[in-house]
């Protein structure tokens, strides 16, 4: 994993004041850990996998039939070659789908729009709503850390994420096919999110850049899910713990032949959460960087950047 620790998850009941120190300092330092001992059953994750091989081994036209113009991607399909990361020139080589967390019509929120799910692939909705669940309670976890490192009550963010609109992303990045192409599978960016907790490939193509300015391969160790820092937390943390960029590049033969898989979950703040620096993260030596803003008016904008919002 090179220069991301790792994080035994088990120590949030064993001990849970080193777990704090533990996750709270892989942070500060990387923005990323690996969350190892984390109790989701292989199964479960599994599962997942496989149903999303299934879904976007369906024809074109069909997965077509659930994009839907003007919500910005927040639901269902979007089409191969759609998303362009902030300031890049080239689109994304890759296809994915956007499972939300699971509402009344009636709820509070309007952005938290109903999920769209694909009748020919019936398990779908099952395999990924408990996907979602599990990820969204080990974030909880990791954020419960993160709340005592920072000094706040240790229920700080589950009042706040608990009706986030939180995404399980299913993403799909086919063969390579166009030699010498100058689009990559993600190009370098940072998540707007909270944190994203990551499952999914083995295949190699996923790198961190360091804090010396090197692009550092990450392999995800059996078992383990990659655990980054959004954009999002390192606003209301006034920078304290960073948001690290990162990127899927294109892999040397045989791996570009074939497909990769993997599935994102990102965490977020409920829409009207105000994000404004943590006044303990403010400091003569750290002033603060960011004027408060709410969770859904920043996620808006930062989805206009990346062409899902026109």
């Amino acid at each position: 994993m090179s220069s991301i620790p790792h994080v035994d998850m088990s120590e949030y009941q064993k001990d849970f004041d080193g777990f704090v120190q533990t996750i709270g300092q892989g942070y500060e330092v990387n923005g990323f850990v690996a969350l190892t001992q984390h109790g989701i059953p292989t199964e479960t994750i599994m599962e997942a996998l496989d149903i999303t091989r299934e879904l976007f081994a369906l024809p074109e036209d069909v997965k077509r039939k659930y994009h839907k113009p003007g919500i910005g991607g927040a639901r269902g399909y979007t089409p191969f070659g759609t998303e362009i990361a902030k300031d890049a020139k080239h689109v994304d080589l890759k296809e994915f789908w956007h499972v939300g967390r699971e509402v009344d019509d009636a709820s509070e929120y309007p952005q938290l729009i109903p999920n769209i799910w694909p009748s020919e692939v019936p398990e779908f909705k099952e395999k990924l709503t408990a996907l979602f669940n599990a990820l969204d309670e080990l974030g909880n976890q990791v954020l419960e850390g993160i709340a005592v490192y920072l000094g706040q009550p240790r229920d700080y963010f589950r009042t706040r994420v608990n009706k986030g609109n939180s995404i399980l992303r299913p993403l799909h990045y086919p063969p390579i096919v166009e030699k010498g192409t100058p689009s990559v599978r993600a190009a370098a960016h940072e998540d707007i999110n909270v944190i994203t907790l990551l499952i999914g490939s083995r295949e190699p193509g996923l790198e961190v850049l360091s804090k010396s300015g090197e692009w550092v391969p990450v392999t995800i160790i059996d078992g383990a899910i990659i655990c980054n820092v959004g954009d999002m937390l390192q606003r209301l943390t006034n920078g304290v713990l960073p948001s690290t960029t990162h990127r899927v590049v294109n892999p040397p033969a045989p791996y570009n032949e074939v497909s990769r898989y993997s599935i994102p979950f990102f965490l977020h703040f409920n829409p009207d959460v105000v994000i404004d620096a943590l006044p303990d993260c403010v400091t003569e030596e750290n002033p603060k960087k960011f004027p408060p803003i709410t969770a859904d008016d920043y996620l808006m904008e930062r989805l206009r950047e990346i062409g899902l919002v026109k």
